[in-house]
């Protein structure tokens, strides 16, 4: 049976911060025909037909029913999909064409583009439908007074060939989520290029090692045999939290302790992924208040004292911000020094993040978060070779952040960069 899944969010109710004039449009998710699609799988969909559909989507007044396949319309209504086609093209100008992608299809206009999925049946009639965020390019100015506005705690960087080109509070060290892991895997680098380690180093994955994800190594069979540099790839590109675990001990704590001892003192001693969903667990409150009350070496007798206490469920962390000041902390600043040293490693050429591969020559991406936690960190090239690094990390001990909005932003700001080059 062909799994159905249907999503509409029309996000076009006002909201107190970025109103009038960063709005998320909304999105229309897939609506699968169980018969019709299986038939006829995305792989070997005539994509010039696809590219075809799209395009008369954008270049006709009205979208017509017989064009959807019936459940199609069962799920999501014709005056929807309309109301989303027309709001897009208002709100990003001239059509101006369709392109194909690597997993899908870029819708472009005027003033911006729109990343595509589409599915269609035998006959042509569309089965699946998904725009995601438009990319609409800012320019830095506009992007640096809507995040002062903010609600939010923000720390912003955002260079050209190691200058400053834009900054807020880029010195100030939040919680920045997994992108942490961009210090595990600089030391790392120093001890390989030491010799002291090799990208071909073997790691046996033991029960005890493991956390929960992201990630997919926790699911892997006790005693597997993983190199260095599978580890590496994972900890990146799908920021496996378990893999980060192995590293860091591989690694040794003291030396990523080392490398950043000097960014803030609350990365003394510097967590593993596992020691955090513990002491963050419900279970082990009493635990967490020892833990924020007490200095470095009182912390980590704590972290001693985890043993083997059990891993709390992954739905204990989706909810409100917990504990965002028992984390990993960093500026905005320091995490573009620390993008520049592994930038070139193949680990880090997996992922691009929200940049768009199109507009870059190379593209290295590490993003973190958590509820009340976001950071999104990139360094790109461009053909004329100048390098930028835009990193944005925002904190809300009080409430979960609008990640959507943030992320569209932080897209945006990358649109402008790549604009301000052509």
């Amino acid at each position: 049976m062909f799994a159905f899944l249907c999503s509409f969010l029309l996000l076009l109710t006002p909201v107190s911060w970025l109103e009038n004039s960063f709005q998320p449009y909304g999105l229309l998710g897939y609506v699968n025909s169980p018969v019709q699609v299986a038939q006829i799988p995305s792989s070997q969909q005539p994509n010039s037909s696809q590219q075809q559909v799209l395009e008369r989507l954008f270049t006709t007044s009205e979208a017509e029913a017989d064009w959807f396949v019936p459940s199609f319309l069962e799920q999501i209504l014709l005056p929807q999909v309309q109301m989303v086609l027309t709001d897009i093209s208002n709100r990003l100008g001239e059509f101006q064409g369709v392109e194909e992608t690597a997993d899908g299809f870029e819708v472009q206009f005027s003033g911006g583009t729109v990343p595509a999925q589409i599915r269609l049946t035998a006959d042509g009639k569309i089965a699946g439908l998904f725009f995601e965020p438009p990319a609409i390019p800012i320019r830095i100015e506009e992007a640096i007074a809507l995040l002062e506005s903010s609600p939010y705690d923000t720390s912003l960087i955002i260079t050209r060939d190691d200058e400053t080109l834009a900054e807020l509070n880029a010195d100030s060290p939040l919680a920045v989520g997994s992108t942490f892991k961009l210090a595990v895997l600089a030391a790392l680098k120093q001890q390989i290029d030491a010799g002291a380690l090799s990208w071909d180093t073997v790691v046996t994955l033991q029960p005890e090692q493991k956390s929960l994800p992201s990630g997919i190594i926790q699911d892997w069979p006790d005693g597997s045999f993983i190199t260095v540099d599978t580890l590496a790839t994972l900890m990146i590109s799908v920021s496996d939290n378990t893999a980060t675990d192995l590293l860091m001990q591989t690694v040794g704590r003291e030396a990523i302790e080392a490398l950043t001892e000097v960014m803030d003192e609350r990365n003394q001693p510097f967590l593993t992924t596992r020691e955090t969903f513990i002491l963050k667990n419900p279970e082990n409150a009493w635990l967490l208040r020892r833990y924020r009350n007490a200095d470095t070496e009182a912390r980590r007798r704590v972290l001693e004292e985890l043993g083997d206490r059990p891993l709390p469920s992954v739905n204990a962390f989706t909810g409100e911000p917990v504990a965002i000041d028992v984390e990993w902390f960093f500026s905005s600043r320091q995490l573009c020094s620390l993008m520049d040293s592994v930038a070139q490693l193949p680990a880090m050429q997996v992922n691009p993040g929200v940049a768009n591969p199109r507009n870059w020559e190379h593209i290295a991406f590490k993003g973190g978060s958590e509820p009340g936690v976001l950071n999104l960190t990139t360094h790109l090239t461009n053909e004329a070779g100048h390098t930028y690094c835009v990193s944005a990390t925002w904190n809300s001990a009080e409430q979960p952040l609008n990640e959507e909005m943030l992320t569209q932003l932080y897209q945006s700001i990358i649109a402008g960069l790549a604009q301000r080059e052509d």
